[in-house]
């Protein structure tokens, strides 16, 4: 059976690996596409599904206010709807009583699907109901703070798109300072200081054969708050830029001309010196939120753009990367650090450190090499650099 059909969830969400811990599948589209992806399923992953999903959960992690019912509306997103029903989101598959022979793409989740919470005993589960036309279930219904258009296919989407995806070519680290021996805007047109969306720009350096560019200006170093080791560097990003036409380099006693290039879109205006770097190939992934599979501690770098603290809904840079085992997707527990306190029970005053204590979640959404960048999807304080991290 399709998994189009409104009947059917058409799953959402199968089971993490190694950890034990469950996780909802996230699709995140960049570009739209009209024919439904195609994800493929390990049968690790379907023997873990069918494990949990016969097994259900624990009452306890249930959410307090956990509905009977939730018909699936337009905007809702698969993080909220699991908020909607469990303490721990990423534990999802759980919960959910899959039927793995009708459900042939446990990706997908569509709006005016029922899902119905069954309670049995000590344990509950989640069952896919009837339409909402004339069942009778009743209906409750989810407004998320951040509300996400429906992809193509008619499925929703796990997170807000619009909150990571222009960060996806946009917050990017590299390795080294190659930005200085990268393609570079030489002038203008009209010998303009700045250049803005739809204007022309002269370009020298090796293309590469790419015709699409990110523009980015000053390279910042992303430093360890711990150990002060350089992970990378972050360029400012100006914005995109398109191919026009090739320029010379002067062979032959010529005189040397740019390459022409036609500025695509700006976050900033454009200048002389800024260096391209080409579009990297659209990724459309299915990410898995997960925990970590090992222990992890860490620490935030940097707030993404000029801010000095983040809240919500924001994106940090934080100090552990491919090295460390990061991997897209994984679900981080923030964490405010002690405050210093005196006890003055005692006969005599005595300094103290209050502990940690948990403070939000981290959604890493893009891995390099010794750093990640990830999204803020609670938090109760601003988030600073240097504060600490570690599995959920």
């Amino acid at each position: 059976m399709s998994p189009r059909r409104p009947g059917h969830l058409a799953g959402a969400f199968t089971a993490a690996a190694s950890t034990g811990c469950a996780a909802l599948w996230l699709v995140l589209a960049g570009p739209a596409v009209a024919a439904e992806p195609h994800f493929p399923i390990t049968a690790e992953q379907r023997d873990t599904a069918r494990e949990v999903a016969a097994a259900g959960v624990p009452l306890s992690a249930l959410a307090p206010n956990a509905p009977a019912t939730h018909t699936v509306q337009r905007g809702d997103t698969l993080w909220d709807i699991s908020k909607l029903f469990l303490v721990s989101p990423w534990r999802w598959p759980e919960l959910w009583g899959m039927n793995m022979d009708e459900i042939h793409n446990p990706h997908l989740i569509y709006p005016g699907q029922v899902l119905v919470l069954e309670r049995l005993g000590d344990r509950a589960r989640l069952r896919v109901g009837q339409s909402d036309a004339g069942d009778g279930l009743g209906t409750v219904k989810l407004s998320p703070h951040v509300r996400s258009s429906v992809l193509d296919n008619g499925a929703i989407a796990s997170i807000p798109l619009n909150l990571i995806g222009p960060f996806l070519n946009e917050a990017v680290v590299f390795n080294d300072n190659e930005l200085e021996s990268a393609p570079r805007i030489v002038a203008t047109q009209e010998g303009r200081v700045m250049v803005s969306r739809g204007e022309t720009a002269y370009v020298r350096g090796d293309l590469h054969g790419a015709h699409d560019f990110r523009l980015f200006r000053e390279p910042k170093p992303l430093v360890d708050p711990l150990t002060h080791e350089l992970l990378g560097y972050e360029a400012r990003y100006v914005g995109s830029a398109e191919f026009v036409r090739a320029g010379s380099e002067g062979a032959d006693g010529g005189p040397v001309v740019p390459a022409t290039f036609r500025i695509s879109s700006t976050r900033l205006e454009a200048n002389i010196g800024d260096r391209l770097s080409p579009v990297p190939q659209s990724d459309l992934t299915a990410y898995v939120p997960h925990a970590p599979k090992a222990p992890v501690d860490g620490r935030v770098i940097s707030v993404y753009g000029d801010a000095l603290t983040a809240g919500q809904n924001q994106i940090v840079a934080i100090n552990r990367g491919k090295r460390d085992g990061m991997e897209r997707g994984n679900v981080l527990a923030l964490w405010r650090a002690g405050l210093p306190a005196i006890d003055s029970t005692g006969a005599k005053k005595q300094a103290m450190l209050l502990p940690d204590e948990r403070d939000g979640l981290l959604f890493v959404f893009s891995v390099f090499d010794r750093v990640s960048y990830a999204l803020i999807l609670t938090v109760k304080d601003p988030v600073h650099a240097g504060d600490r991290f570690t599995q959920p």
